[in-house]
Formats: C-alpha cells, sequence, structure tokens
C-alpha cells in the first residue's frame, strides 16, 4: 500500500479530495473542489476544545474518539457508500492531525488508499497567500477603467466570450463595488474563500499573454482586494471606456432594475453616502428611491457621487492612467457591449 502521506504536490493523483474539518471550517475556506465530511460537527468541535481546555484533556479525547468514530461511520454508510474498491481520495484536517488521521486509518481498513496531506489545510492555507504574493507581479493587466455605468463589467465578460484572459474580482467577491454594489440574492464570502477564488483565477493564467481586471479600489464591498495585486494595478496599462451620459443612465436603469423591487433596502444603501452628500439632497434621493423613481435618481447619483469621485480617484490610483487607450461608446446595449470588447481586443 502507499504511504499514507503526501502533499500538496500530489493532489492530482486523487480521486477525491475530503475535507474532514467542521462545516464551519468548510464554509470559510477550503481547497477547491474538496466535498465536507466533517468527524466533529460545528457543536461538537465546540465542545471538545471547552472540555479540553477547561476540565481534562483525557476526557476530551475519550468524548472525541466516541463522536469521531461515530461520524466516520455515518459517512461511510451515506455519503461514501456507492465509492469503488479502487477510489482513492485525500483527506485534509486544520493541520494534517487526528481528524484526518483516524479518518484515514478507517479508510484504509476498508481497504482504499486513503491519503492524509501533510500539514492539512494550513499547508493548503500557505500555498494560497505564496501565489498572492509571487503570481499577480508577473501578470501583463490591462486595467478597464469607466465612469459608473461605463458597462466595465460587461465588458469583461464579453471579452472573455472572445477568448481574452480574463479577472473578474467583481464575480468573485460577489459584490458590484459601489455603495448599491449588493448583489440581491448573494451573500460575500469569506476573505479567505475570496483570496482562494483569486488564487486559483491567477494560477491558470498563460503569463505570456494580457489579462483584463477592471479598475477596482483595495475594497470590494467588505472584501480585500491581495495586497500585491493592488500594486500590480497600479502601475499596469490603463484602457478607459469613455461612454455617454445618456448611454451610462440607460445601462444603470438596466443593471440596477433589482434595486427598484426593494425600495428601502436602496434607502438604505444611500445612507452611507451621510457626510459625502448634503443632507437636503440625500433626503431627497432616498425620497425617489422609496418611490421607485430611478430615473430621477441616477442622473443625480453620477453627477454628484460617482463622477466626481471617479475623476478624483484615476490618477491617484493607476500612475498610467493618463495615457491610456480610450474608447468612446453611446451605445452600452448588449450589441454595443460586443462592439466594445472587440475594439479594445484588437488593440490590445
Amino acid at each position: 500500500m502507499s504511504k499514507a502521506v503526501v502533499t500538496l504536490a500530489d493532489i492530482a493523483a486523487f480521486d477525491e479530495i475530503i475535507d474532514v474539518r467542521s462545516p464551519a471550517e468548510y464554509a470559510a475556506d477550503r481547497i477547491p473542489g474538496a466535498i465536507n465530511c466533517p468527524v466533529l460537527d460545528n457543536a461538537q468541535r465546540a465542545l471538545i476544545g471547552t472540555l479540553y481546555k477547561q476540565h481534562s484533556p483525557f476526557e476530551a479525547r475519550r468524548l472525541g474518539g466516541a463522536l469521531v468514530a461515530e461520524n466516520i461511520a455515518r459517512h461511510l454508510k451515506t455519503t461514501l457508500a456507492d465509492r469503488p474498491k479502487n477510489w482513492r481520495p485525500l483527506l485534509y484536517c486544520w493541520r494534517g492531525g487526528m481528524r484526518s488521521g483516524s479518518f484515514v486509518t478507517w479508510m484504509r481498513l476498508v481497504g482504499w488508499q486513503a491519503c492524509q496531506l501533510e500539514g492539512g489545510y494550513k499547508t493548503w492555507r500557505q500555498h494560497v497567500i505564496d501565489a498572492l504574493s509571487s503570481i499577480p507581479g508577473q501578470l501583463d493587466l490591462r486595467v478597464l477603467c469607466g465612469a459608473t455605468g461605463s458597462g466595465k463589467t460587461a465588458v469583461l465578460g464579453a471579452l472573455a466570450e472572445k477568448g481574452a484572459q480574463v479577472l473578474d474580482l467583481e464575480a468573485l467577491a460577489a459584490h458590484k463595488g459601489s455603495v448599491l454594489g449588493g448583489l440581491p440574492d448573494e451573500a460575500q464570502p469569506s476573505q479567505k474563500w475570496f483570496e482562494t477564488c483569486v488564487q486559483q483565477a491567477v494560477s491558470r493564467f498563460d503569463l505570456s499573454r494580457p489579462v483584463f481586471i477592471e479598475a477596482e479600489s483595495r475594497k470590494i464591498g467588505a472584501l480585500f482586494v491581495p495586497e500585491a495585486l493592488v500594486a500590480r494595478m497600479q502601475t499596469a496599462a490603463c484602457v478607459e471606456i469613455s461612454a455617454s451620459r445618456a448611454a451610462r443612465i440607460e445601462y444603470l436603469l438596466r443593471d440596477y432594475a433589482w434595486l427598484g423591487e426593494q425600495p428601502e433596502r436602496l434607502a438604505e444603501k444611500l445612507g452611507y453616502l451621510k457626510g459625502l452628500i448634503d443632507n437636503e439632497s440625500l433626503a431627497r434621493w432616498q425620497a425617489w428611491a422609496r418611490t421607485g423613481a430611478l430615473p430621477e435618481l441616477y442622473p443625480e447619483l453620477i453627477d454628484r457621487h460617482y463622477d466626481p469621485l471617479y475623476a478624483r480617484s484615476q490618477n491617484r490610483n493607476f500612475t498610467r492612467f493618463s495615457s491610456a487607450r480610450r474608447f468612446t461608446s453611446t451605445d452600452l446595449s448588449t450589441q454595443g457591449i460586443q462592439a466594445l470588447a472587440a475594439e479594445i481586443l484588437a488593440a490590445s
């Protein structure tokens, strides 16, 4: 039988990756593609930890052993019941210790060539951190700039459809990046899972080809963009979409149409602008939000918040913005977006 402990370099040799940590640990971050078969659930893990620290390590291990055995048995009878004889799984816990070791032992007794990841999740997390420190600086980035409502995210999508390499941070962060940017039915991921997703994306890129990315600040909603990626964006070549005001308003009315169905949520989001906008204007905007008067609201948002913010930030955040290649548009419909993407790609 093969060795029971392997490294990250061996992952591709396994049929399935199993995260045996608690559901809460798994939800916060995990090796992409791993399934969760916890040997202790959230409540059990907390109970054993408390027992270990406040009472007796021996009693904690005795109760923990019983709970682990029960949970392993349940997984063998349910989730893993249909795995074939030649199935080869890789298991990991927090640091490659007792939780994954216990499960591997039982799997090997069954007859599967199960292995344990050396160092566990901590090894994976360090791998992500190292990659996010080293890879961004090697990317040939093209930073897609443009005032709010210019269709930058849609253009990124169209570029990807045409075969370009694209890093869509807002999709990974589940947030559109502005004060109105939260998605209607999707919470943002944890910071660690966001970083794992970014690491997975940048690791797949061909470093000899350009990568298009939307201009972002250091934060997208509640999430921080990896520092090395921020630094690379700041010095990268820029591409600017200069869309007409009318096209931008029309685009915003389509892109944020769902906010008209959640008037109180929209009014609440606008409240984050308190101190940046005078109280009279803010009250008017919130009243428009509550009555669904988006055609009145969005032009003022563009003129008095988004455009001044854009004018202040671009030269400060992106050192090569002044030499950006600019592409104009009066049409941000689906066809207009496709045309913009084709023009940008042809010039790259």
